[in-house]
């Protein structure tokens, strides 16, 4: 069981062309933190070879005593930018946080409960459990594509999670570490998943806030994405 009082925080922030949030994010996650009271913790930044000026936003916290900031040469996915990030962790707990403002850094509590109450190995937060402030509404086929993925990954993983897409997941640094990540795009969400469902870690949801984006507010995900998550699922679910 980790221990509130004694944990140390790892979040991730893999960032790529964020220039107008990336600096709003990490001062709301730092609020956040102290409020809660979460006093021992580490942000690493990893920029995916920005080009619209998110890199010297980035450049100006490198002198924070508890941030530390790492960029790529070429754009290799938030998913390459999660595996380089996991070589800096020292913390007993990864949090991986957008660097837009669609998900909330006030919600960090409620995802880090089961950690300390029920040992969690793992809790995702759900955009579809109700429970959160509010989650805005828009993009029917993105919905449907979620769930969608997230129906075949259950299949294949037999868990009843209700958003495997989450952009919220948080991991026991050592379950974490204890596979291999292979995925550079945004096909970590299902690599990760069924991964770790196959080590038997325990999994626990909790309902979040959510405020999402639209393509014109930069958000970056498309149906592409979805055809190489789904081929991800097939991939790694029957691969040993």
């Amino acid at each position: 069981m980790i221990n509130k009082d004694t944990v140390k925080l790892s979040i991730i922030i893999p960032c790529y062309n964020e220039k107008n949030t990336i600096d709003i994010i990490i001062k709301k996650v730092i609020e956040s933190l102290t409020i809660y009271k979460f006093l021992n913790y580490e942000i690493i930044i990893v920029d995916d070879h920005s080009k619209d000026g998110t890199i010297e936003v980035i450049k100006s916290f490198k002198d924070e005593e508890k941030i530390s900031t790492h960029f790529h040469e070429s754009n290799l996915g938030k998913g390459a930018a999660i595996q380089t990030a996991l070589k800096k962790v020292t913390g007993d707990i990864i949090i991986i946080q957008d660097a837009d403002l669609e998900y909330d850094p006030f919600d960090y509590n409620k995802l880090l409960v089961p950690f300390f109450e029920a040992n969690a190995d793992v809790v995702y937060g759900s955009r579809f459990l109700g429970g959160g402030k509010y989650v805005r509404i828009h993009f029917f086929w993105h919905y449907l594509a979620n769930k969608i993925l997230t129906f075949i990954c259950n299949l294949f993983i037999n868990l009843n999670l209700t958003d495997m897409e989450t952009g919220y997941k948080v991991f026991k640094t050592d379950a974490l570490k204890n596979i291999s990540l292979k995925e550079k795009t945004f096909s970590f969400e299902p690599e990760v998943t069924i991964k770790l469902s196959k080590k038997k870690y325990k999994f626990f949801e909790v309902p979040i806030t959510y405020n999402g984006r639209s393509y014109q507010e930069g958000k970056k995900i498309g149906l592409k994405d979805a055809f190489i998550a789904l081929k991800t699922i097939i991939l790694y679910s029957f691969k040993s």
